[in-house]
């Protein structure tokens, strides 16, 4: 996701997962140039007994630190579970993390660092716009670039062309995400549905687009459509609108400073339509007193409820080492390091090519985070299970796992 210049609540965000390069691996130049030529014949099949490096470009100090880093840390944190289990393919595996700042000079020259460091595959930031230059490095390179948490479908050729064969996300793909909420609201018996449109970015459109396709085919109809971009002043004109709206249910996809006020007015003037909102409304950190009847769609519960007893394990690790996720998106850095090492074993090696190939055959890849699925058409995942997560008096619970049909068919 990418946001606007308003970052406030983001940005203390920050402050409260007390992020640290060092705990995330850090970017040490120690045995680099070695492990560079230790490792430079594993793509072609031949057998080696030198550590698999993923690179890390990523940002632990902006605007996208919030989500990069607790995907970081849940990574480190898998790698380190897997090495202790012996490790993939009779190799262990070893994390670098460098910093780039969100400065796109500094994004591309990590990847540079990295990959000339050893790195064979490349974990990139969670957008894709501030992801690019080191992607582009990582595919011009022939090296397999991992996003944990994208969620377009832009995480791959859609973007970047042939060469974007190598550019993968491990975050739900818009298409998916918004069926999900759809299916949802159907079954809530929700059938006339205001969508409300974020334009700040692909990713806050094309959920909703989603929503909406999955939404009207299933029988729903959608009775308004309100849209606003994120810090334009005009939030309250779209809150007024909808306190008029005679629906069932409210579909959106937004954050950042606009989100409460959206939320927060609607419930000040005394409207307790449902809202429904996928992964980016994830967490509490931003919710206004007294928030009811409140639905997101994410990738796991941060509130002690998560049914899986290994997510609630990392969670558990994450707060020991002063990492405690605020969000669910956190899961998606694990899931990362689990895929990269089922296409490692598929191939029996790190050749860009082949693991791209093996990511997309996975169908129903058994992870951290549950199955994923990818294809040629998507390389961020579907068919993952949600957690279908209910505020009430502004406090979340997990309510049941959601897994959409399949994802929507959008412009």
């Amino acid at each position: 996701m990418r946001g606007t210049t308003r970052w406030s609540l983001l940005l203390a965000l920050v402050l409260a997962f007390g992020l640290a390069v060092a705990a995330c691996g850090g970017d040490d130049d120690d045995d680099g140039g070695e492990a560079a030529a230790d490792t430079a014949t594993a793509g072609d099949g031949e057998a080696t007994s030198e550590p698999i490096v993923i690179g890390a470009a990523v940002d632990l100090t902006n605007q996208m630190a919030p989500f990069d880093g607790p995907a970081v840390t849940a990574a480190q944190i898998q790698v380190d579970a897997i090495n202790e289990a012996g490790g993939v393919d009779g190799r262990q595996l070893e994390l670098r993390v460098v910093d780039h700042q969100l400065d796109p000079e500094r994004t591309k020259s990590a990847a540079i660092e990295l990959i000339d460091d050893g790195a064979e595959v490349l974990l990139v930031t969670c957008d894709v716009d501030f992801a690019t230059p080191a992607v582009q490095e990582a595919i011009t390179r022939g090296i397999l670039a991992v996003a944990p948490c994208i969620g377009t479908d832009q995480m791959g050729p859609e973007r970047f062309g042939e060469a974007g064969k190598l550019a993968f996300s491990i975050g739900n793909v818009a298409q998916d995400e918004g069926a999900a909420m759809a299916e949802y609201a159907i079954d809530q018996g929700w059938m006339t549905a205001a969508t409300v449109t974020d334009n700040v970015i692909v990713y806050f459109q094309d959920v909703v687009k989603a929503f909406a396709s999955r939404y009207v085919e299933l029988g729903g109809e959608i009775a308004v459509e309100e849209s606003w971009t994120q810090g334009d002043g005009t939030i309250q004109n779209v809150v007024s609108s909808l306190d008029g709206a005679n629906v069932d249910v409210i579909a959106t996809s937004t954050a950042f400073d606009d989100m409460p006020a959206l939320v927060g007015g609607l419930r000040s003037l005394g409207n307790d339509t449902p809202i429904i909102c996928g992964w980016s409304c994830d967490g509490n950190y931003w919710l206004p007193e007294g928030t009811d009847n409140f639905y997101t769609v994410t990738y796991a519960s941060v509130f002690g409820d998560d049914p899986s007893d290994e997510v609630q394990a990392l969670i558990d690790e994450m707060a020991a080492r002063d990492q405690a996720p605020g969000t669910g998106g956190f899961v998606t850095g694990a899931a990362a390091i689990d895929a990269i090492a089922a296409a490692v074993e598929q191939t029996g090696g790190t050749e860009g090519e082949s693991l791209a190939d093996a990511f997309e055959s996975f169908d129903g890849l058994e992870t951290i985070s549950g199955e994923i699925s990818f294809s040629e058409e998507f390389h961020s995942v579907f068919g993952r299970e949600y957690r279908v997560m209910e505020v009430q008096n502004s406090k979340p619970k997990f309510v049941e796992l959601r897994a959409a049909s399949s994802p929507a068919e959008i412009e």
